[in-house]
């Protein structure tokens, strides 16, 4: 069995969630979230940010860790088992750029209930759920950061 670590977010930029949407040679189609592998000296925290600017084009902010997700899978010699880490962030607007070279061709922020639905993996929408619920409660509290203006 192989072990790997993964890091990704939870984008929110005025209430909306960042998707992207990949497709893989017509073998792996469906919408995700940003995530992607730790590099060697590199923090959980700065695995999240890298992932999310490369695969989206998306300049986030942590605003915390909302926790981890767990799942397998198969590659042709071995059984693969993944911890995936995940932070709740903020975007400063709605701009994004999926990243063609990892085969995103299509990447936007959607309302909860969409993006809910739009999630192709079961893991990925308990995440975006426990996400959500962040945001709204730190909304409430007057606790969520607001979108820096630049001129």
């Amino acid at each position: 069995m192989i072990e790997a670590t993964s890091c990704g977010g939870v984008v929110i930029h005025r209430g909306k969630i960042l998707a992207l949407y990949k497709s893989y040679k017509n073998r792996y189609e469906g919408w995700v979230l940003p995530k992607g592998t730790v590099e060697e000296g590199e923090t959980h925290e700065e695995t999240a940010l890298r992932e999310v600017r490369e695969e989206s084009g998306v300049r986030a902010t942590i605003v915390k860790y909302i926790g981890k997700s767990q799942y397998n899978f198969n590659v042709p010699e071995d059984l693969v088992s993944k911890e995936v880490h995940w932070y709740l962030m903020t975007a400063d607007n709605y701009h994004s750029r999926p990243q063609r070279e990892e085969y995103f061709v299509d990447s936007g922020y959607y309302k909860y209930h969409e993006v809910y639905h739009l999630l192709r993996f079961s893991n990925e929408k308990q995440i975006v759920e426990k996400a959500y619920q962040e945001y709204q409660e730190l909304r409430r509290a007057g606790q969520w950061p607001s979108p820096k203006k630049y001129y």
